[in-house]
């Protein structure tokens, strides 16, 4: 090898001193800055396993590497013992190829492994950071980001994501330290033969420049297209009973087909590019078989070169132009991973909508349930949703809400759980700003249910007790009876083991609101929020309702909103909101009195006027 070595003239050198440029030419030419910060995001979520995937690295650099041994191997065997005629060598030659091969396959195996535990580590770990993103989000989030919009980044482009950890990134090194491995070895047996057929690169180079520049925006296209898809597939699935009541098959079908459409179209359009550049990537790396043809065959005719050398050359052909036929693929699947990575990063990097403050500190006791609004200012997306809001509900009262549609009543509740944050004011629960708690600690105590159920696909049982597991069966009956739901789920097929469907397909909305309900009265909450949970029940049903909360096991704040004046004509404040503003407050009779906004509904839904209100 130094023999070698010393024959290579010193001009030769010359030609390396471009390569100091690899690095930036490589940069500018083929990886956009968004890439290299993928790669670095990345590898921030490796900490942990970097080193395993440093070794896979190392093993795909090495199995590389070891494939010219066996050309070597080749060239002595010719040169040392076919063409003299000396057998004696052949066994030992034939012994070590095995040995090199049995290897490299052993290698290779535990590089295969190496990559799998790295990529599959930090997999599970960007989608536990987009679950945990995502759980601690405000409802502007949610908006910006539908369900099938996420459910894409969380499947497939993590997906993605990992197949570029685990295959492209060996592939990628494998091929690069394959190429360079069999350019060295090149080197030291013939340098102007392997001048020859690297000769052919700076063409390569620039036909993949090219493909590159035309194909990367077409990534992105396709991975918008994608979650268009998704997210309508999605919507399509959620509303099916919506579709379906409507008749609105066919025009959903149709809204899907676009998106499919137009799905296949750009798919197939970066087929047809790739199918454009391809096929010269591939004829430029063939061509290397010709000038080892023609090239190789003169300098053997020369006398330049050994038949070892020739065939050493001539087995190893292969092995510059596969990187460079794997070139345009390989870039390929990297732009897919920017586009992936580039949708992952925007809800993991997410600024959370509200969070723990510095220095919360966790609700370690009950509290009485003592709420204030104190000079609360509301918008959202510009829109000014609560203005002025000032109340106080003292602990153990009841408070009743009424407005008409938009009126902001369940934005005003939503800000005692901080699904919202007020531009100004503060809510506090007896007397601290309820900022000043964690949010897990907080929300421990407050029971909600809404007017539009979300039922788990699990037992009826497991419904109730979500935000108690520890609860008992008995306790779970218990809370059940106060919602008047004991009866309709012990006629249940299952009784309280029934399966319920996804979102509570399969039991009427009336029956949602009451399971919905005994779930919130399980966990025992300090404070009860009602929003229109008994909007779907009758009025004999809601009654009861309204005497088993009145007498309650254990000490709880109500807030009720309804439309329905019969939900809490007993309360000890009702608040009356009209565009974002209290505009009237008072109990039941100071309200019918004042003659104002609630005495008209009263009169409307008990088609009632002045004697009616003094019977009363």
């Amino acid at each position: 090898m130094k023999r070698a070595l010393q024959q290579i003239p010193p001009e030769f050198f010359g030609v390396l001193k471009p390569l100091a440029y690899t690095r930036f030419i490589y940069y500018n030419i083929f990886l956009k800055r968004d890439t290299v910060e993928q790669i670095i995001w990345v590898w921030n979520y490796m900490k942990g396993r970097r080193a395993v995937f440093l070794f896979g690295l190392l093993l795909s650099i090495i199995t590389a590497a070891i494939r010219v041994i066996n050309p070597m191997l080749g060239l002595r065997i010719i040169d040392e013992v076919i063409v003299p005629g000396n057998p004696e060598p052949l066994i030992p030659y034939l012994i070590a190829m095995m040995i090199v091969q049995v290897s490299r396959l052993v290698l290779y195996y535990l590089m295969i492994i190496m990559m799998e535990l790295a990529s599959t580590d930090v997999m599970t770990r960007i989608r536990r950071d987009m679950y945990e993103t995502v759980q601690w989000q405000d409802f502007r989030f949610l908006g910006l980001f539908p369900t099938g919009n996420l459910m894409t980044r969380m499947t497939q482009d993590l997906d993605r994501l990992r197949h570029t950890v685990a295959w492209v990134t060996y592939q990628f090194i494998g091929a690069i330290a394959l190429f360079a491995s069999t350019f060295i070895f090149y080197m030291i047996i013939n340098w102007r033969l392997a001048l020859c057929l690297v000769a052919v690169t700076p063409f390569i180079l620039f036909i993949s420049r090219r493909f590159i520049k035309k194909i990367r925006p077409r990534f992105m296209l396709l991975r918008q297209k994608l979650t268009d898809l998704g997210t309508a597939v999605t919507e399509n699935i959620d509303g099916n009973r919506v579709v379906r009541a409507f008749a609105r098959e066919e025009h959903e079908k149709e809204k899907v087909e676009k998106h499919n459409a137009e799905f296949r179209d750009i798919s197939c359009e970066n087929a047809l590019i790739a199918a454009k550049y391809q096929p010269f990537l591939e004829t430029f790396s063939q061509f290397l078989m010709v000038i080892m043809l023609v090239a190789g065959g003169y300098f053997l005719i020369r006398g330049w070169m050994t038949p070892g050398e020739y065939m050493a050359f001539s087995s190893l052909t292969w092995a510059l132009s596969m990187p460079m036929w794997m070139l345009g693929p390989l870039l390929a699947d990297l732009e897919r991973y920017t586009s992936a990575g580039q949708m992952i990063r925007e809800v993991v990097e997410s600024p959370k909508g509200i969070s723990d403050m510095s220095g919360a500190v966790e609700l370690s006791q009950r509290p009485s349930g003592k709420i204030e609004f104190r000079d609360i200012k509301l918008s959202i997306n510009g829109a000014h949703i609560l203005e002025d809001i000032n109340f106080t509900a003292e602990a153990g009262s009841t408070i009743g809400i009424l407005g008409s549609t938009g009126s902001g009543k369940t934005s005003l509740v939503n800000l005692l759980t901080r699904f919202y944050e007020p531009d100004y004011g503060a809510v506090l629960l007896d007397g601290e700003d309820i900022r000043r708690y964690t949010l897990s600690s907080l929300r421990r105590y407050i029971g909600l249910a809404m007017q539009d159920v979300f039922l788990f696909s699990e037992s009826v049982k497991g419904n109730i007790a979500y935000g108690r597991p520890e609860l008992d069966e008995e306790n779970i009956i218990k809370r059940a009876v106060q919602a008047d739901a004991d009866s309709f789920i012990k006629e249940m097929t299952s009784g309280y083991d029934t399966l319920v469907g996804e979102r509570g397909v399969g039991i009427s909305g009336g029956q949602r609101q009451r399971i919905a309900l005994a779930r919130a009265l399980a966990i025992e909450p300090a404070i009860l929020v009602l929003d229109d949970t008994t909007s779907a029940v009758d009025s004999e049903t809601e009654q009861y309702i309204q005497q088993q909360l009145e007498k309650l096991d254990f000490p709880c704040t109500k807030i009720i909103i309804a439309q329905r004046i019969s939900s809490f004509r007993k309360a000890n404040l009702i608040l009356v909101m009209d565009k974002g503003r209290i505009i009237e407050r008072g109990t039941h009779y100071e309200l019918l009195a004042a003659k104002g906004f609630y005495y008209k509904i009263w009169s409307l839904q008990y088609n009632a006027g002045l004697d009616a209100m003094e019977s009363e």
